[in-house]
């Protein structure tokens, strides 16, 4: 060996080793060496320390003379000890090389053991290392034997990342990742992967990529002298380890398959090994091909013993991840999605192999061609480079290969000059490959019958043994396994290579593999697609798509990675014929259709799945690719947006995005996150015909990627949102971008945040894309902008007359928004109209920027945030000194720019000076939020209208919140205050005042003479602050109302002169005796006072009597409330005595229940009497007293409630006692009060012996059935002057006639007078039945002044129609019956019949829901004849009888001729009916009051026709008065309404109008609407479930506003269309008396307009705008308005398009709307958990 360089060079390039031996010598050795150096340096060397001393000899030595440094190795070499083996090789060598034979040491030397024995160590080692590199080079000439294009690994790129991808399944990068800057990648030769020793190296690529190709030039070039700190490389292929099954040690694994040699020579290399390894590299190849997967690394020992034999997972994870020989080199190969398995040992990096580019392709294509002569070489280049898809697949130098086999044999196929036919997917490519090889064997055999036809039967028995290598992970097959006709057939073909194996023992063999994996996958997918042996469901599991994303956790994966693509391939209709060949049996094509078919079935069901990740919808793409299926192509590509995250994206991948986007025919947004994309990927783009948005994030994405994408950015032609974010960008890059974008008018949004742009960058994107015509945004945060950047980029855009926002944040964001309308921008002669907003947050802005920064703000800007910047109080003065530049301002947010309170008094001091200010917003004593609010509409005014108007022009406010207001700050913002001449608002929420400040607030109060509101919201302030606040009622005339919530909502309102009327409300403060008096005496002095609430004020007892003996000293003219105070029946009974006490109180109520409630109300005009209301008091004995002592000294008292109270017996007979003799007392009200039966009657009984006019209302939960009814019975019995009963439900109302003087003579001689007193007699729902009343029979037939009947809700049984037989005729002088009666049967309805008053004073008779047959009806009929003077008659809802026998109920019916009102609902008639109540209309002149809805008639022709109607319709010409009529579901048509026009103009006392579900049209309708202008008494119109469209909605904008009396419109279930929301608006405005509106389904979405008109409807309960597919925008209206309508009940708003913003912005308003009980919010697309949805009255049910 020469060493180039000499000695020297030798000692300097080992020295650190030589430092590392001479420090562990002793000092004799060190003595010796030291005496070659000279005296002077050696006493120099003596000075030092042990370990300077050796370094600094080393160096003397590298340094000295050639002669004097061999003495020096010379010395090394006989007297040290423990000299590394490869140390004393190199010493040797070099020592001899320089003294060549004058080199002698002593015979003693030469003899030594020691020198003998690493001589021998030295000699095993080199013959070793010859024997490995032959071995090396000889593999390397078998793999490279096909190779077209020499390999050099200088110019061979890798992509090399900094670590470990630890990538987790199926997760997506987020925009701003730490991991992604460490995994930016470097483009560094494949030759620099094993100049650094001691690291673990894994090259990834795909199949065909050149792994296996490159690892063996790596050895091959080591052999030959390259990587000189590499002395051992030892290359192991997983597919020859997957052979071994047994453990073994690391020494067996080498020497089983490099040079065997003996023991001696095996422990001097093994020795090497381990004392060197950072000399010694390893490569394994092909890890995808390992059945097993590496062992993770914390389940191994660690250090581990290599001598002890291992599994070979443990054995290699061991190599790679430090566990044996720590610092040696490897390298593993493998696909990228195994790049997980190694887990990562420190010094681990991962490296992508790089593809070609198009010149490497067009390289490789000329030189596989350069022998096929110029012409066919050019012809296929030009063929290769033209073809999308095929050059997109020549990027993998394997598929470049197979591409120009198949090319290749195409051209000797059809000849040079032939047109060729070329594949389109890369199945196809390798049908066509398949053909080339087979043609190897059958050159010269001339036949008609196609290759795959001829030779099918090997094809298939290959295609069987590729998928049973698949399946068993097997690349490598043994001679065993492949039969010899098999062995001769593909290798003469060359699908199937001979490779020499070593067996587990030892032993050499053969084996033998495909050509290439790609190939083995293909023919094992022929076999599925071929074999009738594989179901449908075998083949549906081949069909799952592959993920790119990997886990450690995630098991070993099959191999395999296009058999899923070829298996799609074949199902192409293009590959149907190849197939059929190989099939080749009868029904051969039928059967291969349908097989293609059920591949293409589930690609259809994968492209359904919305659960696909961005490397499936990628696998899914390739697989719609190779089936060429346009239709399976669109399912894929129907979706919005490809997200791609962390994958490699080839051409290939590219293309079949490409593929499915134009399929899909839709607009496509392309996201790609992470994802390493080779540049002439981006050549592809152009492609994508439907790209409207592409998103590129990653810090790869630099400026190099940027000025790729900008040479194909002007061919996206649907391309208008491009984000370029989280990237590598800076301002070289995008300024490039930008003036390429200027190429691209259609971009609307740019997105460069998250890169390294500086201000020349920012600002140059901003101008060069601000001239754009349909720009609209422009992101550019998170990058590097100046103080100065920030002030030029606002001089730019605020001169832009597009530009409407620009939003800078620091570096955080910058944004600038254009307007959406810019072509008519500069058109515009009012240019003040243009809205323009500025943020500049956190830009370190000064005082020292503020005119720099007011000269640069041009154009009309409307508002200007510098919030968060460096203001202080000076900047703040000086921007409004330049206010007048800023043109007309609207706002300037100044918040957290250190203005401090001296610097709000200066600007409160403007707020009322500068008359364009009109608010100012602060917090936290302005430290916080700062925001000023200007009017312009001033700006634009003359001086000489502002000199016309004196008085106050502008309101003006001044918010300050969450602060705290000393006394000196108050006094001077007051003082400030009081020279605003403007209308004025101060709000002091959120703060906390002393009792001095709020002194001296009150003491400059008075002087406010523009103050409009003082708001006090959540101020903390104590119980004599507030006192102080209550005294500005006296203080101050012109407060109308002081509203003092402890610490909530509170505020003080004025009025500009003198107020008429206050209102004092002091809550939630805890106030003892002292403070009511206090509180008193201060509102004795108030004479205008109305209202005093002293609500939850914790008053108790005594502060209750406190505050009533006070009470006859106030002025107060309404009421009193003093909810909340905890007092007990002691109080209550002080609150009630104050009736007695103070003469002006009217009415007293009180609950100590729950609510807790007590007012008082004073006397009004209105009100004659008091009232007392006491409820759930639980008076006992002695409070019951007290309480009977006070209503007998009460003058006055009119009214007594008393509800839920828990009476003592004791107490309650004397209390009755009381009431019964009171005279004042004329209504009583007991409620749920716990009397007892007996309890009542004996309070009736005492009733009747007074014989007072009472009103008596009692209610118990046991006065239902036959207990009320005995109740009344005995009632009867006692002669008691009863004039009224009414039962309803679980009450009884008794109203008593009082003893008069009519006791004539006749009356005198009838002892039942007081029977005859009685006039009405009602039950209604109370749970009674007819056997029930058996009580009343006697007492009812003595009833003969008895004038109204009604049973309501009566279960009716043979007993009762009895009663009803015998009691009805005895009541001589009824006028009116109503029988509402359940479960009658048919007898008994005769009876009832039978029983009706003949009479004529009888007017009224009512017996709807009976089950009338058709005997009940001919009976009906005849009665009907006795009652020719009957008014009204109610018949709806009866049922069961015939057509034809209805004809009988109808003849009597016409004989009423003096019916003013008839209700027949649900009648059943024929034909003939219908004639008979015709004619009869004719003739019922009186008759007002018709409905005849829902009506049944026994179909005719005639009917069906409309003649029957019509005739119907036309009888009602006699009715001149006509007030109600109710003609729903008669289906009319148009004729019939026209008919119905004919008369409704005339009935102008027309109050109820109902013709829903009549099919009347768009045009009828507008008669119909038209004609009820004349009716303008109208109430109730209901005209739902019609076909009425635009031109009644027209019509109803003219009519409507003269209807003003309407309060219930029904016009839902039309398609009035949009129009209808204007006519509503119009009709709405002048409807006050409107209580129900329902507009359902009405087909018209924008109802915001009739939204914001029900504030002028005042009554409005109920609304109904529900199935109109309304947004947000009605809710947002529904929210400002809701408030206003104080009588609103319900709201319906089921099934729009609301969501969870919109139901928000609903719930914040129903606090101000307590009247509301429902809001019905079903069927919208709301979050009903969010929790500020909580309010019960938002209703999300279907109920």
């Amino acid at each position: 060996m020469d060493w180039v360089g000499g000695i020297l060079a030798v000692v300097e390039q080992e020295a650190s080793a030589l430092v590392e031996l001479l420090r562990d010598q002793n000092s004799n050795v060190l003595d010796q060496i030291l005496a070659l150096v000279d005296v002077r340096t050696q006493d120099q060397l003596r000075s030092l320390d042990t370990r300077d001393r050796v370094t600094a000899i080393v160096h003397y030595f590298k340094t000295s003379d050639s002669s004097v440094c061999r003495r020096f190795l010379h010395i090394i070499l006989h007297y040290c000890d423990n000299i590394p083996l490869l140390l004393e090789t190199t010493l040797v060598s070099v020592a001899e090389s320089a003294c060549g034979p004058n080199f002698n040491t002593s015979d003693t030397d030469k003899s030594s053991p020691s020198h003998n024995v690493k001589r021998q160590r030295l000699d095993h080692l080199e013959s070793y290392t010859d024997a490995l590199k032959s071995m090396l080079l000889q593999k390397h000439e078998t793999v490279t034997q096909t190779v077209v294009k020499d390999i050099r690994l200088d110019e061979t790129w890798v992509y090399l990342r900094h670590r470990n991808p630890l990538r987790t399944k199926d997760r997506t990068t987020q925009d701003h990742q730490d991991g992604d800057e460490a995994l930016s990648e470097n483009k560094v030769s494949v030759e620099s992967l094993l100049q650094t020793y001691g690291r673990v190296v894994v090259l990834l690529g795909q199949a065909g990529s050149g792994k296996t190709l490159l690892v063996h030039c790596l050895g091959q070039s080591w052999a030959n002298g390259f990587f000189p700190s590499i002395h051992l490389l030892f290359l192991l292929e997983f597919r020859q380890l997957n052979l071994m099954s047994r453990d073994l040690s690391l020494k067996e694994l080498l020497f089983l398959f490099y040079p065997p040699c003996d023991e001696e020579q095996g422990e001097a290399v093994f020795a090497f090994i381990f004392s060197n390894p950072e000399k010694v590299c390893f490569i394994f190849d092909g890890y995808d091909e390992f059945r097993a997967k590496f062992t993770n690394p914390e389940k191994l020992h660690s250090p581990m013993d290599s001598n002890n034999p291992l599994p070979m997972p443990d054995l290699l994870s061991g190599l790679c991840n430090r566990k044996i020989l720590t610092n040696c080199t490897v390298l593993v190969t493998c696909r990228p999605r195994d790049v997980t398995d190694m887990f990562g040992s420190p010094g681990f990096i991962t490296c992508e192999l790089l593809g070609f580019d198009r010149l490497g392709v067009k390289e490789y294509a000329e030189q596989y061609f350069h022998k096929k002569g110029d012409e066919l070489k050019q012809k296929a280049v030009n063929l290769l480079m033209d073809n999308r898809h095929l050059l997109s697949m020549s990027y993998v130098p394997g598929l470049c290969h197979i591409c120009c086999v198949c090319m290749d044999y195409l051209f000797s196929s059809n000849g040079a000059h032939g047109n060729l036919q070329l594949p389109l997917s890369l199945t196809q490519i390798y049908i066509q490959i398949l053909s080339a090889f087979l043609s190897r064997i059958s050159k010269g055999q001339m036949s008609g019958t196609p290759l795959l036809q001829r030779y099918k039967t090997k094809i298939i028995e290959m295609s069987q043994l590729a998928l049973n290598g698949l399946e068993k992970s097997s690349i490598v097959f043994m001679a065993t396994e492949v039969s010899p006709d098999l062995q001769e057939f593909g290798v003469r073909t060359g699908i199937l290579s001979r490779v020499k194996l070593t067996c587990e023992d030892g032993s050499s063999g053969y084996g033998f593999t495909f050509m290439h994996l790609t190939m083995q996958e293909f023919l094992a997918a022929l076999h599925l697609m071929t074999s009738q042996s594989i179901t449908d469901g075998q083949l549906k599991k081949k069909l799952n798509l592959k993920t790119r994303w990997t886990a450690k956790t995630d098991p070993k994966s099959v191999f395999t990675d296009s058999l899923h693509l070829y298996v799609c391939g074949l199902a192409a209709e293009a590959c149907t014929a190849s197939l059929v060949q190989l099939k080749g049996t009868e029904g051969a094509t039928a059967w291969v259709t349908k097989r293609q078919g059920v591949v293409r079935g589930i690609l259809r069901t994968l492209a359904g799945s919305a659960s696909q990740t961005g490397p499936k919808i990628v696998e899914l793409c390739r697989c719609a690719h190779e089936t060429q299926d346009a239709a399976l192509a669109r399912a894929v590509g129907s979706r919005p947006q490809f997200e791609l995250r962390n994958i490699r994206l080839n051409a290939v991948d590219m293309e079949a995005l490409a593929f499915v986007t134009a399929a899909a025919d839709q607009t496509v947004c392309l996201d790609f996150g992470g994802c390493s994309i080779d540049l002439d990927c981006l050549e592809i783009l152009p492609s994508f015909e439907n790209v409207d948005h592409l998103i590129f994030r990653s810090r790869k994405y630099d400026d190099k990627f940027a000025e790729a994408l900008c040479g194909i950015l002007s061919k996206l032609h649907s391309l208008r949102r491009l984000d370029f974010i989280s990237g590598g960008l800076t301002d070289t890059g995008a300024i490039k971008l930008a003036r390429t974008l200027q190429d691209c008018p259609h971009i609307t949004h740019l997105n460069v945040s998250d890169n390294s742009l500086r201000d020349d960058g920012i600002q140059e994107i901003a101008e060069t894309l601000s001239v754009l015509p349909n720009i609209t945004s422009i992101v550019m945060g998170k990058n590097s902008i100046s103080t100065k950047g920030v002030l030029m980029l606002t001089e730019k855009m605020s001169a832009c007359p597009s530009v409407q926002e620009l939003h800078v944040e620091g570096n955080k964001e910058i944004n600038i928004s254009f307007s959406q309308n810019r072509n008519t921008i500069c058109e515009r002669v009012d240019l003040s109209q243009t809205k323009k907003s500025i943020t500049l947050k956190q830009c370190n802005i000064t005082c020292a920027h503020v005119a720099s920064l007011c000269t640069k703000l041009k154009g009309f800007l409307t508002i200007l945030d510098l919030s968060n910047n460096s203001l202080g109080n000076k900047g703040l003065k000086k921007l409004l000194d330049l206010l007048p530049k800023l043109g007309l301002i609207q706002e300037i947010n100044v918040s957290k720019n250190g203005v401090d309170m001296d610097g709000l008094v200066s600007l409160v001091s403007a707020l009322c000076t500068q008359k364009s200010l009109r608010k100012v917003d602060a917090s936290e004593n302005a430290k916080e939020n700062l925001v000023l609010w200007f009017d312009t509409s001033r700006r634009h005014a003359s001086k000489q209208l502002a000199l016309n108007d004196p008085g106050p022009h502008l309101h003006k406010t001044f918010s300050l919140t969450n602060s705290d207001i000393q006394p000196t700050y108050m006094t001077r913002l007051c003082k400030q205050l009081v020279k605003c001449k403007d209308l004025l608002d101060i709000e002091f929420s959120h703060l906390k005042l002393s009792n001095e400040s709020v002194e001296k607030l009150m003491s400059i109060l008075p002087e406010m003479s523009s103050l409009q509101l003082l708001n006090l919201n959540h101020v903390d302030m104590s119980t004599n602050g507030a006192l102080s606040l209550v005294r500005s009622l006296v203080d101050c005339q012109r407060v109308t109302a002081v509203e003092l919530r402890h610490q909530a909502e509170a505020f003080i309102k004025f009025v500009p002169v003198k107020a008429e009327a206050a209102v004092c409300k002091l809550v939630e403060y805890e106030l003892n005796k002292t403070n009511v008096e206090k509180l008193s005496r201060i509102l004795e002095d108030c004479p205008h006072l109305a209202e005093l609430d002293l609500s939850n004020n914790f008053l108790r007892d005594e502060g209750v009597k406190c505050f009533v003996d006070c009470l006859p000293k106030l002025k107060i003219s309404s009421s009193v409330s003093l909810n909340g105070n905890r007092m007990t029946q002691v109080g209550a009974l002080h609150l009630v005595n104050s009736m007695n006490t103070c003469e002006k109180v009217v009415a007293v109520e009180v609950s100590l229940g729950v609510e807790d409630q007590s007012l008082i109300q004073f006397m009004q005009e209105h009100v004659n009497g008091k009232t007392l209301r006491l409820r759930e008091c639980s008076f006992e004995v002695n409070h019951l007293q007290t309480l009977v002592e006070i209503l007998k000294r009460c003058p006055r008292l009119l009214t007594l409630e008393l509800s839920s109270n828990s009476l003592n017996n004791q107490g309650l007979f004397s209390l009755m006692d009381c009431l019964a003799k009171l005279s004042t007392i004329q209504t009583i009200k007991l409620r749920n009060n716990g009397l007892s039966f007996e309890q009542t009657e004996y309070f009736v009984k005492q009733l009747s012996c007074h014989r007072q006019h009472k009103d008596i209302r009692i209610e118990e939960p046991w006065m239902t059935g036959s207990a009320v009814v005995s109740l009344l019975g005995n009632c009867l019995n006692l002669e008691s002057y009863i004039g009224e009963i009414r039962v309803k439900h679980a009450s009884i109302n008794l109203i008593i006639d009082a003893d008069s003087s009519l006791h004539s003579a006749s009356v005198a001689e009838n002892k039942d007078f007081a029977l005859c007193t009685l006039r009405s007699i009602s039950f209604d729902d109370c749970g009674t039945e007819g056997h029930h009343l058996s009580p009343l029979l006697l007492p009812m037939q003595k009833c003969h002044g008895l004038q109204n009947l009604k049973f309501s809700q009566l279960k009716m049984d043979r007993k009762g129609a009895e009663f009803f037989s015998v009691v009805i005729p005895s009541l001589v002088s009824l006028r009116n019956l109503i029988l509402d009666l359940k479960g009658a049967a048919e007898d008994e309805v005769a009876i009832l019949v039978e029983a009706l008053p003949k009479a004529q004073t009888f007017e009224s008779l009512s017996l709807s829901q009976l089950v009338v047959d058709d005997n009940g009806a001919t009976v009906f009929g005849r009665a009907l004849q006795n009652l020719p003077h009957l008014k009204s008659l109610n018949l709806s809802q009866v049922s069961c009888w015939t057509a034809a026998r209805g004809c009988d109920l109808v003849k009597g019916l016409v004989q009423c001729v003096s019916l003013v009102e008839i209700r027949l609902d649900s009648l059943v008639l024929n034909e003939e009916g219908i004639k008979i109540l015709a004619e009869g209309f004719y003739s019922m002149a009186s008759l007002r009051k018709l409905s005849l809805n829902n009506i049944s008639v026994e179909t005719s022709e005639t009917f069906v026709n409309g003649t029957g109607i019509l005739c119907l319709l036309a009888s009602f010409q006699g009715f001149k008065q006509m007030e109600e009529i109710e003609l729903e579901s008669w289906r009319m048509g148009d004729s019939g309404a026209h008919e119905l026009v004919k008369h409704i103009s005339s009935w102008t006392e027309l109050r109820i109008l109902n013709l829903s579900n009549n099919s009347v049209s768009d045009q009828a309708g507008e008669r119909l609407i038209e004609a009820l202008s004349h009716c303008r008494a109208l109430q109730k119109l209901q005209l739902s479930e019609n076909q009425l469209g635009q031109a009644c909605a027209a019509k109803l904008a003219e009519v409507l506003p003269l209807l003003s009396q309407i309060s219930d419109l029904n016009l839902s279930e039309n398609q009035f269309g949009p129009k209808v929301s204007l006519a509503l608006c119009e009709g709405l405005v002048s409807m006050k008396a409107l209580k129900r509106l329902h507009l359902t389904s009405i087909g018209c979405s924008d109802l915001v307009g009739v939204a914001l008109s029900l504030k002028h409807c005042p009554s409005i309960e109920d609304v109904s705008l529900s199935w109109n597919e309304c947004g947000d925008m009605l809710a947002q209206k529904l929210a400002e308005i809701l408030p206003l309508c104080t009588m609103l009940k319900r709201l319906d708003l089921e099934a729009n398009k609301i969501t969870t913003t919109g139901a928000i912005e609903i719930a914040k308003c129903l606090p101000s709307c307590p009247s509301i009980e429902v809001i019905r919010l079903w069927r919208n697309q709301i979050a009903k958990d969010d929790e500020n949805l909580r309010d019960l009255r938002l209703n999300f049910s279907s109920v």
